[in-house]
C-alpha cells in the first residue's frame, strides 16, 4: 500500500478520536472500549496488519519531515500504568 492510501486509512481510523467540540470535550464520553471495526478475535491479523502499515508510513513520514527539516508531529496516547 503507497503512503499516500495509507495516510487517507489512517486519517478514517483516527476520526472518531479526533477532538471537534474544543472546550465542551470531556473524556469522559469516549468509549475507552472502542476498537473501530477491529471487534472479533478473527480481527487480530488485520489489526496487526493495520498497525504494521501505520508504523511504515509514520517511518517514511518522518524521513520526509526530517529532510524538509520540519519539526511538526504531534502524538498523543493515553494508557494504564501498567501499559509499559
Amino acid at each position: 500500500m503507497k503512503t499516500k492510501e495509507i495516510i487517507k486509512r489512517a486519517r478514517e481510523l483516527a476520526k472518531p478520536f479526533c477532538i471537534s467540540k474544543g472546550k465542551n470535550f470531556r473524556l469522559k464520553d469516549v468509549d475507552p472500549d472502542d476498537t473501530l471495526e477491529f471487534t472479533k478475535e478473527a480481527d487480530k491479523p488485520r489489526a496487526k496488519e493495520a498497525l504494521a502499515m501505520g508504523v511504515t508510513a509514520l517511518a517514511e513520514l518522518q524521513d520526509k519531515l526530517y529532510a524538509q527539516d520540519k519539526w511538526a508531529v504531534l502524538l498523543m496516547f493515553q494508557a494504564m500504568d501498567a501499559a509499559g
